[in-house]
This record gives structure tokens, sequence and C-alpha cells, in this order.
């Protein structure tokens, strides 16, 4: 089965301050997507910023980014639903009536960081409905081993497809360790026909990504993950991470998917960008 790679240009905490090369506006944030599409990448996972660089989940910005990034590309537009631990879940659950094609549900609350990732259980049970109702694929982010068993309850409840893409997340404080041992034990304990790739936070990045593809999985790159290219040495772009992550599964001898494969993969239709 190709590969598909997701390109994770922008993320919910860091700055220009922390690498000037983070797209944060719309026009940059389309053109860091249009360029990991030329490298390879088949989905772009795309976290909204204000003016003053802030998380947010304004939908005239998200409508703006989605229309900019379908005029560069094909790409599939998957929304974050998580967007920055500052802004209320009602909000953030609002974004899925742009109807991108896909869109990231978080199922648990958790500890993250120095805060609190709040996902309440009944507004977790409506955003998984209307992302039914409306079309939107969800990409459940698990940070721990628990969230595996939230969500397979949302499927038994008919809230998610029978068959589940999930993303594995390493590496956040709060959750999950990135180590190799509790990436093998959660694919192991994930459902036979699964869709999954590894995200693993700061500097555990490529070994995971490289072990993840190992075992059958997708990969994710971007400066959401990592803001370094190797140590001590700032990544210059999204584009640097996105070309390493296709170097690699090509030097594993896989396929790599473009963007219109992994949706047939997925089941997903519509025009590229909204479902």
């Amino acid at each position: 089965m190709p590969v598909a790679i997701t390109v994770a240009p922008t993320g919910p905490v860091a700055t220009t301050a922390d690498n000037p090369s983070l797209p944060t506006t719309p026009e940059e944030i389309a053109d860091a997507v249009a360029e990991a599409y030329v490298a390879g990448a088949a989905v772009a996972h795309i976290h909204l910023r204000d003016a003053r660089q802030r998380p947010t989940a304004d939908l005239g910005i998200g409508r703006r980014v989605m229309e900019l990034i379908a005029e560069r590309s094909p790409i599939l537009v998957q929304l974050s639903t998580g967007v920055g631990l500052d802004v209320p879940f009602e909000e953030r659950a609002r974004l899925v009536e742009l109807r991108p094609r896909m869109a990231t549900l978080n199922p648990c609350s958790m500890s993250f960081g120095t805060s609190q990732f709040l996902n309440p259980p009944d507004g977790v049970r409506r955003l998984a409905a209307s992302m039914r109702d409306l079309g939107v694929l969800p990409e459940l982010e698990i940070y721990d081993t628990g969230h595996l068993e939230a969500c397979l309850r949302l499927r038994d409840e008919g809230l998610l497809p029978e068959r589940l893409q999930f993303s594995i997340v390493l590496g956040v404080r709060g959750g999950m360790a990135a180590t190799a041992d509790n990436l093998l034990m959660m694919v192991r304990r994930l459902p036979a026909d699964a869709i999954w790739q590894v995200i693993a936070i700061g500097r555990s990045n490529l070994e995971l990504t490289a072990i993840g593809l190992a075992l059958g999985g997708n990969a994710r790159a971007g400066l959401e993950d990592t803001l370094h290219l190797r140590r001590g040495v700032l990544a210059d772009g999204n584009l640097p991470l996105v070309e390493r992550t296709v170097a690699l599964a090509r030097d594993l001898d896989l396929t790599i998917a473009d963007a219109r494969e992994f949706a047939a993969e997925l089941g997903v239709t519509g025009s590229p960008g909204v479902a």
C-alpha cells in the first residue's frame, strides 16, 4: 500500500520567535502546503493563527486558508479541531462547519505540558456526530492508551466510521513518552484494518517516523512536530522536513501516495479541500 505523507506546517505552540520560517498567515500557510504537495505530501494538517500568531478557530480565517490552499494544489485539507489550548471547545468544534475533507477529533481531555487540553465527553460525541453528518472524515488523535478505547466506544455507538484513522501522538508531556516500545504497543492494539501514522514530537521525530514507516504506517512531517532539521539546526521551512520524510520512505522501498490515491483509500469524496 502506498504511504501517505502529511505536512503539518504550523501547529498551535511555536511562533516565529522559535523558528523564523514558521508560516502563520493564510498566504504563508498555503504557500508552505503547496511546496509540500509538490514534494510528495498528500494531506495538509492545518492549524489557524490570527494576526498576532495566536491559535484561532475564526471561521473567516479558516475559509481563507482553505481557499488559498485549493487554489494552489489538490492536497487533502485536514483542519485541526484541537486549535490551541486556550480556545474554548465549542469554538474549536465549529470549524467542521467549513466542511474540510478531513478534521481531527481528540477523544479525551488530558494534561498538556503545563496546561490542560479539554475535550469533554458530551462535546466530543456532538463533534463526532457533526462530522458524520457533514461528511468530514475524522482523524483520531490518541495521546495515551485509554484514548484508543474511547475511540472504539464512539465507533460502537455509530458516531465514527467502521474503518478508523489514527494519529499516535508521542512525546507530549502528559501523554505517552516518545519511545519505540510505546509505539509498538499502540500499533499492536489498533484494529486490524486501521489507517495510522505516528506523530513524534521533538528530538525523537525522525527515529519514530522511520519505525512507524517500517511497521506499515503513514508519516507526518512539518514544523508543528519539530522545529529542527537536525540537532542544533533549525529547519528552513517545512519543505526540508517533508523532503526528508519522503526520502526516508523511498529508502525503505515504499511508494508515495498522491492525494487522489489516499482519498480513494480513505473513501472521502468531494472537491479538493471540502467534503
